[in-house]
């Protein structure tokens, strides 16, 4: 009659390497995530910079929408006000 003791050693290495792999993972999601955030942010604020350029060039409706949106501002006195501050 055989008896065989596995080691502990191989389970331990598994482990390691899918809790590191899980790991990384998760980090990659994180930064992923945050950049897509960052250039949502960033892609905004150009959208306002170029309307607010925009807007003393051709005063249409469709730019006060634009903007009205971009900036959760109401009134056209308000986004003119926006603009002045922005195109500075």
């Amino acid at each position: 009659m055989k008896f065989e003791f596995k080691t502990e050693n191989e389970n331990y290495s598994k482990s390691f390497s899918q809790f590191f792999g899980i790991f990384f993972f998760l980090t990659l999601i994180i930064i992923l995530c945050d950049v897509a955030l960052k250039l949502g942010v960033i892609s905004r604020n150009q959208r306002i910079e170029y309307n607010c350029r925009l807007l003393p060039v051709e005063k249409s409706k469709s730019h006060f929408k634009k903007l009205s949106r971009l900036s959760n501002l109401k009134s056209k006195q308000q986004i003119w006000e926006f603009c002045r501050e922005v195109v500075k």
